[in-house]
């Protein structure tokens, strides 16, 4: 949207498989983490592939090398040596984070500290790059993006700390140190919400001091409604007294302001 007049749809095949490569470096590090989470999973979540036996190990093992060497290969054969050493980097992070002997997932920093680099800068760092390289723009910071960047990697620290709410019966079953289980979860969602409220009060006030730089009325307006949608959605949350079910759906709904979010990022 900042240079219109760079838009080559000759570009689109090649912008089609950076999204392939990054739904296939997303089901590497998912699905790596099904495999060595299956003792907990049985216990939280026991529908998912792996636990449920309806993906056997061995396939598992099948397709996620499968995911990781195809999104690596598409990676390095269209898009140069930085794009390709950041989504080798990472897969590296997913690796650590979920296999042992390291497995970060089990220490709660370490584990929020790679889900913000991987969700936050790593992905948004590396598209906006690829995309400038491929209309030909040389790499700069604009506004938006900077925002976006440093919103998103907030939004992903949220996300981090949430969605262990659901697993605290499982993770302290299975010695697993997150925030739900050392903190509590109520504590936890309320911490998270405050964080999205300041990333929603502090994109608020950018609009209007950096004027020049955005669209006031939608950046303003939007993250007001949306603050406020969030509001409500954390009564009904206390109305539920925190349960398992509530925070499991809680959980569920803020990915819909995460991705309301990248459907606001053109127009701002």
């Amino acid at each position: 949207m900042e240079n219109p007049g760079c838009i080559d749809w000759a570009l689109l095949p090649k912008a089609l498989l950076g999204l392939v490569a990054l739904l296939c470096g997303n089901g590497y590090i998912v699905g790596i983490n099904q495999i060595y989470d299956v003792d907990i999973d049985v216990v939280n979540k026991p529908f998912l592939p792996v636990a449920s036996g309806e993906l056997s190990p061995a396939l598992a093992w099948g397709l996620c090398l499968t995911l990781a060497v195809a999104g690596a290969g598409i990676v390095a054969a269209n898009f140069g040596s930085l794009i390709t050493s950041l989504y080798t980097f990472g897969l590296f992070l997913g690796t650590v984070y979920s296999v042992p002997p390291l497995r970060l997932k089990q220490y709660a920093v370490p584990a929020f500290m790679i889900i913000a680099t991987v969700r936050g800068f790593l992905l948004n760092f590396g598209v906006y790059s690829a995309t400038r390289a491929a209309l030909g723009l040389p790499f700069e910071w604009s506004p938006a993006v900077s925002f976006i960047t440093v919103f998103v990697t907030m939004f992903a620290t949220v996300i981090a700390i949430t969605k262990d709410l659901p697993d605290v019966e499982g993770d302290q079953a299975n010695n697993i140190s997150t925030f739900a289980t050392r903190m509590g979860v109520r504590n936890v969602a309320l911490l998270a919400i405050g964080l999205l409220m300041a990333n929603y009060l502090g994109a608020i006030g950018l609009a209007l001091t950096y004027s020049h730089a955005f669209n006031v009325p939608l950046m303003a307006g939007a993250h007001a409604v949306l603050a406020a949608t969030l509001a409500l959605r954390t009564l009904k949350l206390h109305a539920a007294s925190y349960s398992r079910e509530a925070v499991a759906s809680f959980y569920r709904w803020i990915w819909n302001l995460f991705y309301a979010e990248y459907a606001l990022l053109p127009f701002l």
